[in-house]
């Protein structure tokens, strides 16, 4: 790849082509619209608050490097957006729906096993097996214009294996793999404790139950 983006840039990017997939009687986007689609408390890891301002000035920046396009015209009363990765004049990003499905979501949420890759493509592309989606993380990588995806060397206490996209460059994906990993022992952690406190309700409950009893005798 000839370009590395921001953060941000990869949530307006994601944003774009998931709506384009799922939503393509709305599409292409306007900026509230866009900006609507990057704060989306479901389907996002991490969920940001953007506002305008930052949203069109990720625009611009995706525009110079032309992941992005404008469309409407002199007709339009408001301006919309739209990627380009499956609409360019080179045809050098002619990604095909199920490669786009896969990085959109990886755009959204970052790092995920080839099950969650499944699971949350459904709407936007039908992969029939693990095998399947698995082939297209591989294309991905192997493009010559690429990699696009790679494969996260598997952190301690980790059983299966995750992918994360490129787009950010290679450092910010190595970066994932433990931020991952941390996610998920802080939500065992949390899991742990609330069983803990549970059976210690459940402990004192039982306990005023056998000295309601004793006190009855």
């Amino acid at each position: 790849m000839d370009f590395v983006l921001d953060p941000v840039e990869v949530r307006v990017l994601g944003a774009l082509v998931e709506k384009a997939l799922t939503t393509p009687d709305y599409y292409p986007l306007s900026l509230s619209g866009l900006t609507g689609a990057c704060n989306q408390k479901s389907n996002r890891e991490p969920v940001m608050d953007l506002d305008e301002a930052t949203v069109l000035e990720a625009l611009n920046g995706l525009m110079k490097k032309h992941l992005v396009v404008e469309r409407g015209g002199s007709g339009s009363r408001v301006q919309k957006y739209a990627h380009r990765l499956s609409d360019t004049l080179t045809r050098t990003y002619d990604f095909s729906r199920e490669e786009l499905a896969l990085l959109s979501v990886l755009m959204l949420r970052q790092a995920q096993t080839l099950g969650e890759l499944r699971t949350r493509t459904t709407r936007l592309a039908a992969f029939d097996s693990l095998e399947a989606v698995e082939r297209t993380l591989q294309g991905l990588a192997d493009r010559t214009d690429g990699p696009y995806v790679q494969e996260l060397p598997r952190q301690p206490g980790q059983r299966e294996r995750r992918f994360m996209h490129l787009l950010a460059g290679s450092e910010f994906a190595a970066a994932a793999a433990p931020a991952v990993i941390a996610v998920e022992k802080e939500s065992l952690e949390a899991r742990v404790a609330a069983l803990e406190e549970t059976v210690a309700a459940l402990q004192r409950e039982l306990a005023g139950l056998r000295g309601g009893f004793g006190a009855a005798d």
